[in-house]
């Protein structure tokens, strides 16, 4: 078993300045191997021993060279010692061996010193000040484990498998007493990245890795002109059960892809100090809502090009801001390979994506959204990662058993990945490192977890259908190691960082998934309602007179008591190519030929902006507690997403064309080539098309629920779905939402119940002409509720069940009936245009309705 590490360095290297705290407590299975970088021989003591818990492997006995290694330095001499591991047959006498040790102590005794070189310039902001923002936040912990028993108190349904729920808990706690008494508690165990892999402290420059498969390692690179036999030595060169191979360190923080070259190589990213990005703005509070923008930095420009860092902070997020939203999550930020994976291929766990920047550049970013207002979600990937072996973590000690499941366990053949084993304890170091290492070093805001479905099952949801049994999420099926590592990580998330947000990607409605772990949860904030996306396609897919009101109510409204979801009508999977936004599917071809005001509008074109409107605000007013949009579908962005790409042939001989690696489809055209050649518009922005009107539409609900905050009300109750006129009625806090679904009839004197009495009034119409619409709603008209205070003139017999109320809008009045409607106690009289949605909220609950 190896603990070596290894770095490919530009030939000017960055060093990386980081103070390694003394008191780490390594790895308490196996024995361990740093490469320190000196001036000077060293003397250094391991006291190397087998833990009482045996996860792994049996660690081999360790020694290491007192080679010099110093940063900078030319050597090409054969001859020179190369640092390496030895068997227990060979071991050095400055190893001393006890038995029954249970953690690892390593001393440097003498001082070191590191040669430094040459400044880099960087992209991005930079400040000339040395002092960071300070957090507002107080100390931080992680609580202990808690009974993990109200579960069954929130779902009495539960206690029929409660055995398993209470094996699951228990596994937990027992994790998290190993972790406290082997590693000192898991705030400890989450900072692997300060002593893994290329570390910079006052005493010197030490790399560490992880390989138990190999049998010998040396670090190789630009220094030593990739020599394993010379003194400074940086890409680790392993002999491994495979064979010789040269891999990038598992916990590297930066790698690009070098012109010409395929695989990435690894970066020793380390500016100077004058350089180095320093925050100066506070993160925002977590708010009570989200309403979250999805983006793609790479494909964020105008241009068929790779979008940067720097371009998406100045370009990108006040576009964000004005159009309401307050979070913006961020895909394809760790590094992968290959771009058309959407980011999800992940090579490099620590690094961010180097084609849009330095890291840096990211910050630069982030900080800017925090001065904004905005929260900065990432992507994470900790489901599954790329099977490259010259550049990922696949095979990286030779072994097909490393960091995931051996066999095909470790092998999702739909994703052509590989599988964590969530059993290992290094690999928990590993993952709850990485998701640290991302809130503490870059202050993200929190993490969307992407394929949790696939983690908490060993079937992965592939060619399962979830009906909602319960036997189908607590059973041999179940992962249970994945599932208590999404609890911990959790805990680590919620203790350390208290307004991070933590939202999962699960499409089996498993029970207990946003309940707290100290509750007996999985532990998350949110759930993805993915199902809403689903159900949308499939309506698109029917006729108008074939789509059920009531198929809508139930699945926006089909999610776990006290467990939130983020709801969406359409995210980057609907924009895919093969796929089609929904945009597209109501206006398909017409829409590049019939957006422009100056021309005639289509039948297709009217129903497709009416129905996009409605369907967005549908799923925000009735589907979760958070809301998510994809970059673009704001204003009905008109096709699809095409990575570039060449012909290819799958291994079953089948052949699967590219698009000439064009980058056309893989950008967001915020500027579009409309109607005509020579006409250049901003597609969104331009107020001579008709996308403005659905992006002004998407702003105006952002704003509304940024009013009155209807996402999180605890009042919601929906009073109609009529699959006769294909009307939907429903409050959600003091708001009253009215949907007419029916393609040509409105409704005249419509009665909708409400809660509350009171005055009412249109705030929001997607009838309004400012968002396409037709102005058949007056917004000056007021809407009274009233109780029967005293009799009235009943000489007609149309107004006899009715009482008047007076007003002066128009000279009108508004008829308004006494009693219960639709299990409301009050109701009032509204006008329903064919296909439009309207909200009314209460103008004053203080302000009482006129008497007759």
């Amino acid at each position: 078993m190896v603990y070596a590490s290894g770095i490919r360095l530009p030939c000017v290297p960055h060093l990386y300045k980081s103070s390694a705290p003394s008191g780490f407590n390594g790895d308490r299975r196996s024995t361990s191997l740093s490469f320190l970088l000196k001036k000077d021989s060293f003397s250094r003591k391991i006291f190397a021993g087998k833990s009482s818990k045996e996860f792994d492997a049996s660690p081999l006995i360790i020694t290491a060279s007192e080679k010099v290694l110093v940063p900078g330095s030319q050597s090409d001499d054969p001859s020179a010692v190369t640092d390496q591991l030895e068997t227990p047959e060979t071991v050095s006498e400055d190893i001393e061996v006890r038995n029954g040790i249970e953690s690892l102590q390593m001393e440097d005794n003498e001082n070191v010193e590191i040669e430094d070189h040459g400044p880099v310039t960087l992209q991005g902001k930079v400040s000339s000040e040395k002092s960071e923002v300070k957090s507002e936040v107080g100390p931080r912990s992680i609580p202990p484990p808690g009974a993990g028993q109200k579960i069954y108190e929130i779902d009495p349904n539960l206690l029929g498998h409660r055995q398993h729920l209470d094996y699951r808990y228990g596994r937990y706690k027992q994790m998290c007493e190993d972790i406290d008494k082997y590693e000192g508690g898991l705030a400890a165990f989450s900072r692997g990245y300060e002593k893994f892999g290329f570390i910079r402290s006052d005493t010197g420059i030490t790399y560490r890795e992880w390989a138990p498969g190999a049998k010998s390692a040396s670090l190789i690179g630009d220094f030593n002109n990739w020599n394993p036999n010379a003194d400074i030595m940086t890409r680790i060169h392993m002999d491994t059960p495979s064979g010789i191979k040269d891999s990038i360190p598992a916990w590297i923080k930066f790698s690009v892809q070098a012109p010409g070259e395929i695989p990435y190589n690894g970066i020793y990213y380390d500016p100077p100090e004058e350089e180095k990005y320093v925050f100066q703005h506070p993160q925002p509070k977590k708010p009570k809502s989200l309403r979250i923008y999805e983006a793609h930095v790479g494909m964020s420009s105008t241009e068929p090009i790779i979008n940067t860092y720097a371009n998406f902070r100045d370009d990108v997020l006040p576009r964000i801001k004005r159009l309401g939203y307050n979070a913006v999550q961020i895909m394809a930020v760790q590094e992968h390979s290959y771009y058309a994976s959407f980011g999800y291929h992940v090579t490099n766990f620590f690094a961010p994506s180097s084609r849009c920047g330095t890291p840096d550049d990211l910050k630069s970013l982030i900080d800017k959204a925090h001065e904004l207002g905005l929260l900065v979600l990432m992507d994470i990937v900790h489901s599954h990662a790329s099977n490259n072996v010259l550049d990922g973590l696949n095979m990286f000690d030779g072994t097909d058993g490393h960091y995931f499941h051996s066999g095909s366990r470790g092998y999702h053949w739909m994703w052509d990945s590989r599988l964590f084993n969530y059993g290992s304890w290094e690999v928990l170091r590993f993952l709850l490192s990485n998701a640290r290492w991302w809130l503490e070093e870059y202050k993200f805001d929190g993490f969307r977890f992407d394929g949790v479905t696939s983690m908490m099952y060993t079937h992965h949801g592939l060619q399962v259908a979830f009906t909602g049994n319960y036997s189908e999420y607590f059973g041999f099926a179940t992962d249970v190691d994945a599932v208590v590592y999404l609890m911990l990580v959790n805990d680590m998330i919620h203790g350390l960082y208290p307004e991070a947000v933590s939202i999962g990607e699960d499409v089996s409605g498993m029970p207990t998934f946003c309940i707290p772990v100290q509750d007996g949860g999985v532990g998350f904030d949110y759930r993805l309602q993915m199902a809403i996306a689903d159900k949308w396609i499939q309506l698109l897919k029917k006729r108008d007179e074939d789509w059920k009101m009531g198929e809508i109510v139930h699945t926006m409204t089909n999610r776990r008591w006290l467990e939130k979801c983020v709801a969406y009508a359409e995210s980057h999977d609907q924009a895919l190519v093969g796929d089609k936004t929904i945009a597209f599917w109501l206006m398909d071809k017409d829409m590049y030929d019939f957006m422009a005001l100056d021309r005639p509008s289509t039948p297709l074109i009217d129903r497709g902006i009416a129905l996009h409107k409605m369907i967005r605000l549908i799923t925000m007013g009735l589907g979760g507690e958070a809301y998510l949009n994809f970059m673009g579908n704001e204003f009905g962005h008109p096709e699809w997403i095409d990575f570039p790409r060449v012909d290819q042939r799958l291994p079953n001989g089948q052949f699967v064309p590219g698009n000439n690696f064009s980058y056309d489809k893989c950008r967001r055209r915020y500027f579009y080539n409309s109607y005509c050649a020579s006409v250049i518009c901003t597609q969104g922005d331009a107020d001579y098309l008709r996308y403005r009107g659905m992006q002004e539409f998407d702003r105006a609900m952002q704003h509304l629920e940024e009013k009155y905050g209807f996402m999180t009300s605890e009042h919601q109750y929906v009073s109609r779905k009529d699959e006769g006129d294909r009307v939907i009625v429903f409050e959600r806090g003091n708001l009253v939402f009215v949907f007419n679904f029916h393609w040509n009839s409105s409704y005249s004197d419509y009665r909708v119940g409400c809660l509350k009495p009171g005055k009412y009034k249109i705030v929001l119409d997607s009838d309004d002409p400012l968002f396409g619409g037709y102005k058949r709603l007056d917004h000056n008209a007021e809407y009274f509720s009233l109780v029967r205070k005293s009799p009235v003139d009943n000489s007609s017999p149309a107004l006899a069940p009715y009482f008047m109320v007076n007003y002066r809008v128009l000279n009108a009045m508004v008829l308004v009936q006494e009693g219960w409607y639709d299990d409301q106690p009050h109701s009032f009289l509204v006008y329903a245009p064919s296909r439009t949605a309207v909200v009314y909220a209460l103008a004053d609950e203080e302000e009482q309705p006129l008497n007759v």
